[in-house]
């Protein structure tokens, strides 16, 4: 996985009236690749927070998404575990209509997700910060901040009227590397749900090419906390996505699961 583990400063390789260009190229870069459904991969996808840590396999398919739970805190799945994922499974298998109501909602949070790529050029001003080495490649870095002229559409972009950070852009491919978010002030929020995060709260997202030129988060990381259906709520969570591979464009969800079921024995085994 690809993670910037140092940075150096380097002398400034962009002219501040080129810099606020090779963003909007950049973020217009993402949205492009965002709403290209012609990519599907496998991949392997590692959820950790304070409770416990997941392994899962997933696969991207035309009917949506399909995952396979391969290990819970490291460990393989016990006997009794394993049979009941592979219930799971199978009822999927047998009812269309599970799928493709996880379909629907996976089709909402792209679209929310999307909204906020559309937002990004508008949202903020973004200020020049020198460039840099990290893991042995350049990117150019800014800092960006609310602009005050930006009026959001929704409460899914009214996050963004409240939010500063850092992002890091690959000039090479013009591809985001790294966007790095915290909370200037408690904001309400959407999503499907009625709530408020509070200040402080930061979210950190880390992109890279993972082959093929196909560019895809392999690490985000947030800690947020605030009132969700008025209980208080801690969002502590560490996504690790890799061994990505790509999947034949029209793949349907039994075939992935029937691919998931040859294969899941051989990959549980491999994180052993």
């Amino acid at each position: 996985m690809l993670r910037a583990q140092a940075l150096v400063s380097a002398p400034n390789a962009v002219a501040p009236e080129e810099a606020q260009a090779l963003v909007d190229r950049a973020l217009a870069n993402e949205l492009r690749a965002a709403e290209d459904p012609n990519h599907p991969m496998r991949y392997l996808l590692r959820k950790t927070t304070p409770r416990l840590t997941t392994n899962k396999e997933i696969y991207e398919t035309k009917d949506g998404e399909v995952a396979q739970l391969l290990s819970v805190d490291n460990q393989p799945l016990s006997a009794e575990a394993e049979e009941k994922e592979q219930a799971r499974m199978t009822a999927l298998y047998r009812d269309p209509g599970r799928q493709r109501h996880r379909k629907q909602e996976e089709a909402e949070d792209a679209e929310r997700a999307l909204a906020l790529l559309r937002a990004l050029p508008r949202a903020f001003v973004y200020q020049y910060a020198g460039s840099a080495e990290s893991t042995g490649e350049m990117v150019e870095r800014f800092n960006f901040r609310p602009d005050p002229d930006f009026s959001p559409s929704d409460l899914e972009t009214q996050i963004l009227k409240s939010m500063a950070g850092e992002i890091w852009i690959d000039p090479a491919q013009e591809r985001v590397t790294r966007l790095k978010g915290r909370l200037l002030r408690d904001v309400d929020f959407g999503w499907g749900l009625v709530g408020r995060l509070a200040k402080g709260g930061w979210i950190e997202i880390d992109q890279a090419d993972v082959g093929g030129g196909q560019w895809r988060t392999v690490r985000l990381q947030m800690a947020m906390s605030g009132r969700v259906f008025f209980k208080s709520r801690n969002f502590d969570t560490v996504e690790e996505e890799s061994r990505f591979a790509p999947l034949p464009v029209g793949l349907g969800y039994r075939q992935a699961i029937e691919l998931l079921r040859s294969l899941g024995g051989a990959e549980a085994e491999s994180l052993r």
